[in-house]
């Protein structure tokens, strides 16, 4: 009989279905004290839910867990944290009007009444062992994504937990914050911790991991040793045949001006401003990367340009390609910059909320572009059906069919669609807001071709993305946004991902200095 008391947690043949779909095929996973497993797969290989019955979310259909040796029953997260497993969402589950230490105690057991001075003494001493920095008064509305997710990691150890799943904590972090949660994981990992990470970042799971877990379809494809992958072997197991890793950049071609961004400042309900005075020029043919921790006011500067966030003060002119004149977008609505004649597609980062209807079918989200231009008293479904088949084909979305709801489909689906719609209209400036995020590799690198696609065809695209190495490899130059202003405006050729991380936490003169070298 296997001796499962060798390893932390053993799951041995888990099989969950959610109705037709088998989510999990009887998938065996174990990791050991002191172990850093990364979980790999393609969206909807079943990662999640897997993690999700670690931690008490779901239930298994069947399957064994064993945790130090004795098998359990995983009913609830409070048993799951009994057990000494703790797990950090994508999402933080934080109450932003609290301070940090009051979240790390938050639905424990106790007195009425906090000891602050105790609590804030445990929490130094965790801090301490492992290699945090955080300040436990600190109110979460004043903290950065780094800090929210250090409040989270402390919360599950000041809970106990020997084992810590990690789902894709590196998504919105810069490489310095990335780098100092990985010495945190590592000093964890020597203190005997039992570490698992999901996440879509190769190059990560190199650098970090110590086995590589990988899924596919549900199934568990295979276990290897990190020191004996390469992101290519990863990736073919994933999908499970070879697809290139290379974004073929081409330079722009004459690229001409299309978008003039001029001194652009909004502010919030509060009056905040959550930009100020950004300027810089979209050209014709180029993709220009926007980059910044999370919250520095990239969503409001697509939405802002698209007419869908008020302006405080500024001008976006649109560049006419034939005639050369200018007509200035600012303070029009989306119907607006319509009538104006301006072709422009915007792919925002909510997808289901903001760009597509979870519960219409594919015709249907298709046809929200078009439907205003419709003549007569009934619409005509014949070429939103056929614009749909067409974009099923070319973009090889999966879907049982063109009146499938889009919210049954998996992510990399759903923006498929969305992206395959508003590329549809021939515009000739696109905004794309993390197209990619919560994507895995195959899908990903999908999108990545219809914008070069796109750039090839004289578009000129704003790419606003998270992952530095995709966006010094697909983007001609990138802006650095820093707290709502510009930090910098470079040329993606000549600089690393350190450097656009340092613009990305303050505002550096040597790197303005540097935005007259590309032009603004």
């Amino acid at each position: 009989m296997e001796n499962t008391a060798e390893h932390a947690i053993c799951i041995r043949n888990v099989t969950k279905t959610f109705g037709p779909v088998c989510a999990n095929d009887k998938v065996c996973l174990d990791v050991s004290r002191g172990e850093i497993l990364a979980l790999l797969g393609e969206n909807g290989s079943g990662k999640t839910t897997l993690m999700n019955m670690l931690s008490g979310i779901y239930y298994p259909d069947s399957g064994h867990i064993f945790v130090n040796g004795e098998e359990v029953i995983i009913r609830s997260p409070k048993d799951a944290y009994d057990l000494g497993i703790g797990m950090i969402h994508q999402h933080f589950k934080l109450v932003d009007v609290l301070t940090a230490a009051e979240n790390i105690v938050l639905g424990l057991p106790g007195s009425v009444h906090i000891n602050r001075r105790a609590l804030c003494r445990e929490i130094s001493e965790i801090s301490h062992k492992y290699g945090f920095d955080i300040d436990p008064n600190k109110k979460i509305y004043n903290m950065s994504v780094s800090e929210k997710q250090t409040v989270e990691i402390i919360k599950v150890l000041y809970r106990g937990a020997k084992t810590l799943i990690l789902d894709e904590p590196t998504a919105v972090l810069t490489p310095q914050e990335t780098e100092k949660l990985f010495a945190v994981l590592r000093n964890m990992k020597a203190d005997g911790k039992a570490i698992i990470i999901i996440t879509h970042k190769l190059a990560e799971v190199l650098a970090i991991s110590d086995r590589v877990t990988i899924l596919r379809k549900g199934c568990l494809i295979d276990t290897v040793e990190t020191k004996n992958a390469t992101m290519q072997s990863l990736t073919e197991a994933m999908v499970g045949r070879s697809i290139s890793l290379a974004i073929k950049r081409e330079m722009p071609d004459n690229a001409k001006a299309r978008l003039d961004v001029k001194e652009l400042t909004c502010t919030n309900h509060d009056g905040v401003k959550v930009l100020e005075n950004v300027s810089f020029t979209l050209r014709a043919g180029e993709i220009l990367g926007i980059a910044g921790i999370a919250g520095s006011g990239q969503k409001e500067l697509c939405e802002a340009i698209a007419g869908l966030y008020p302006i405080a003060d500024g001008e976006v002119l649109f560049i006419n390609k034939t005639t050369g004149e200018k007509d200035n977008l600012a303070h029009k609505t989306p119907t607006e910059i319509i009538e104006l004649g301006v072709s422009m597609a915007f792919v925002p980062e909510d997808r289901l909320g903001m760009g597509l209807v979870a519960s219409m079918d594919m015709v249907d989200n298709v046809m929200l572009k078009s439907y205003r231009s419709n003549k007569g008293p009934l619409l005509d479904r014949k070429a939103p059906k056929a614009l749909a088949e067409s974009l099923i084909k070319k973009l090889d979305i999966i879907t049982p069919g063109t009146s499938t709801p889009v919210a049954r489909l998996s992510g990399g689906n759903v923006q498929k669609v969305l992206l395959g719609r508003e590329i549809a209209g021939a515009p000739s400036v696109l905004l794309v807001a993390y197209p990619v995020r919560g994507l895995d590799i195959n899908s990903s690198y999908t999108i990545y071709d219809l914008l070069n696609e796109q750039k090839r065809k004289d578009v000129a695209v704003l790419f606003i993305g998270e992952d530095l190495d995709v966006l010094l490899e697909l983007c001609d130059r990138i802006l650095v946004l820093c707290g709502g202003k510009v930090s910098g405006l470079v040329d993606a050729r000549g600089i690393t991902k350190e450097e656009i991380g340092l613009m990305m936490m303050h505002i550096d003169d040597e790197f303005k200095q540097r935005e007259g070298e590309v032009g603004a």
